[in-house]
């Protein structure tokens, strides 16, 4: 599975985890220097607090497009610091 904005492949791995129709990538699968980290957080009952990334490719920023739960809650434990993505980033296999 890869995740691409802006022509620029964020993302790219085998061992993705499919959530709630969102795809998690492994942190070590994510280009980190596309991401920048983000103020916004939000809370889901079972995962979470979840901490967000803007995506900056050439230049172009997509605010709060990719997020993260850096301490999980016991059920989500298998998706602790995977990233996944939105707001128009193409997930492709």
């Amino acid at each position: 599975m890869k995740a691409i904005w802006n022509n620029q492949t964020i993302a790219e791995s085998d061992n993705t985890i499919i959530v709630e129709t969102f795809c998690y990538f492994p942190p070590d699968s994510v280009h980190f220097e596309y991401l920048e980290k983000s103020d916004k957080h939000t809370t889901c009952y079972w995962k979470g607090e979840a901490s967000y990334y803007n995506i900056n490719v050439g230049g172009k920023k997509n605010e709060n497009a990719a997020w993260y739960y850096p301490e999980t809650k016991d059920k989500a434990k298998h998706i602790e610091n995977y990233v996944a993505f939105w707001r128009g980033v193409e997930l492709v296999e």
